[in-house]
């Protein structure tokens, strides 16, 4: 691959992201554009952006390079990340947007009228923002590192400033423009390459490969899941999609709960059409990129295998567009995912204000930056999906018993939240610091979900149900408001602001 091809797809993108985010700037104005867009958010721009945003490092890079790797195992992520919204549109997306708060930390205060819930929810969010930024970061370096022959950390470095230059300018109205056409951008990306493999393979005369041979175990070089493992990551994709900061704050920038609602589905509809691509680039790379399995080169798959296929310019050319629409992936989900951040940390600690709001925009970038500077990349699907089970394990319960059960109280949320953090974290620390010393019980520490989940939904019933006393004076009314029309609301009372 031509170094200058990459590099210039490579600026093209980040050209494109920074002037896009200064025609937000043209219309941000207000606190509200920069939290929430001022809640006007319409839903296909609204559910282009969440693809934007959702779809990170993992779906773009990761999926391909684990379907390469696992084969048919494989195929359980993007089934579990489409799944989840599934999960959203049924339980949280119009009640969360009717709780007309900024942010989770708003969420939690309005609903359990605790500013402990609100620091303990606060620390989660920005805890699984980091995490979730690092792969993308990672993913920025190898695309770097394998395209142009330049340093892994200028890939990290250019993300991070590309990102912050969008979002202190334009706050959350410029984000939605910047994601949405980075959506559009990466299904581009991954759909033009695969349709013209298979048109120049189909124009072929002998054929590729017969039925399911290319799903073959034999070609597989991870071990066959178990079924536990197979449960446990459906767990950690299905509730861990709940509790994303990212995501979640997408729904506050709607003008009402129906349009949440469609939003959701309308979200749906198009990571099932992504989610076709990256699968067929991974059962493609299993024929023509099977060097890429054997070492730590997989999630390369997608960005090698048009030169692989194709001479000259068409193959430059096919290869510039895929590096491009990888980097709108890590440049989208990291901007989501700051815009969040920042939101929580400018209200926690910069009191609500714009200025404040644009100072921890940088500090939630530059952190995980540095994070990701002194760790060395894992596979990114598989990294991802770690987040996922912590997400699921903290976040997660909070909200689907803040939204639909009225006897939740500060205590019991705080018990649980703190229960699954401690034992998902320390459960993952185990598994990738001991290894195979565990022996039988890796499996349990490495996939955690099926039972971190479990048990930080039974902590904090428990916890409730022995503190009912402290269940909040104005749940009744909380309540109402979540699930009752939205029309004459008042503004929900939040504290710890």
């Amino acid at each position: 691959m031509n170094p200058a091809v990459g590099l210039a797809a490579l600026a093209a993108v980040c050209a494109a992201t920074v002037l896009i985010g200064v025609y937000g700037l043209r219309i941000s104005r207000t606190t509200g554009d920069f939290y929430v867009a001022s809640r006007t958010v319409r839903p296909w721009w609204n559910a282009s952006a969440i693809g934007g945003e959702y779809l990170s490092a993992a779906s773009f890079l990761g999926v391909a390079g684990l379907i390469l790797v696992s084969g048919i195992d494989a195929l359980w992520f993007p089934i579990g990340y489409t799944a989840g919204y599934l999960m959203l549109l049924l339980f949280v997306a119009a009640p969360l947007r009717r709780s007309g708060a900024y942010t989770i930390p708003d969420f939690a205060a309005a609903r359990l009228d605790s500013r402990p819930a609100r620091t303990v929810t606060s620390l989660l969010v920005v805890i699984v923002g980091w995490l979730y930024i690092v792969p993308q970061l990672h993913g920025a370096a190898l695309t770097v590192r394998i395209t142009t022959g330049l340093p892994g950390w200028v890939g990290a470095a250019a993300v991070v400033v590309v990102v912050v230059l969008s979002v202190v300018t334009g706050g959350m109205r410029s984000i939605t423009f910047v994601q949405a056409f980075q959506y559009w951008l990466k299904l581009t990306a991954l759909a033009v390459p695969v349709v013209f493999v298979l048109l120049a393979l189909g124009s072929t005369s002998q054929p590729i490969t017969d039925g399911g041979a290319v799903f073959h175990s034999d070609l597989d070089v991870s071990d066959e899941a178990s079924l536990y493992r197979n449960i446990s990551l459906i767990t950690a994709l299905l509730f861990g999609t709940l509790g994303l900061p990212h995501v979640l704050v997408r729904f506050y920038t709607n003008p009402d709960g129906p349009t949440a609602r469609r939003t959701t589905v309308i979200v749906l509809g198009l990571l099932s059409l992504f989610y076709i691509f990256p699968t067929l680039s991974g059962v493609l790379g299993r024929i023509y990129t099977p060097d890429l399995a054997t070492g730590s080169q997989a999630d390369a798959t997608v960005l090698l295998l048009p030169a692989r296929i194709f001479d000259g310019a068409a193959g430059d050319l096919l290869s510039a567009l895929v590096i491009a629409g990888a980097f709108a992936a890590f440049l989208s989900t990291t901007s989501g995912l700051v815009v969040s951040l920042a939101g929580v940390v400018s209200q926690d600690l910069f009191r609500g204000s714009v200025r404040g709001f644009r100072w921890a925009a940088v500090l939630s970038a530059v952190v995980p930056l540095g994070v990701a500077l002194a760790t060395d990349s894992l596979a990114l699907a598989g990294s991802v999906g770690t987040v996922f089970a912590f997400t699921a394990s903290t976040i997660c319960p909070l909200l689907l018993l803040g939204i639909w059960w009225r006897g939740l109280t500060d205590a019991g949320a705080i018990a649980g939240m703190v229960t699954g953090a401690v034992l998902c974290g320390t459960a993952v620390m185990l598994a990738a610091f001991a290894g195979n010393a565990l022996g039988r019980f890796e499996e349990l520490l490495a996939q955690p979900a099926a039972w971190t989940v479990p048990a930080a939904f039974v902590v904090t019933i428990a916890v409730s149900k022995l503190t009912a006393s402290r269940r909040p004076v104005t749940v009744a009314r909380v309540m109402a408001r979540l699930h009752s029309p939205e029309h004459h609301h008042p503004a929900p009372r939040t504290v710890g602001r």
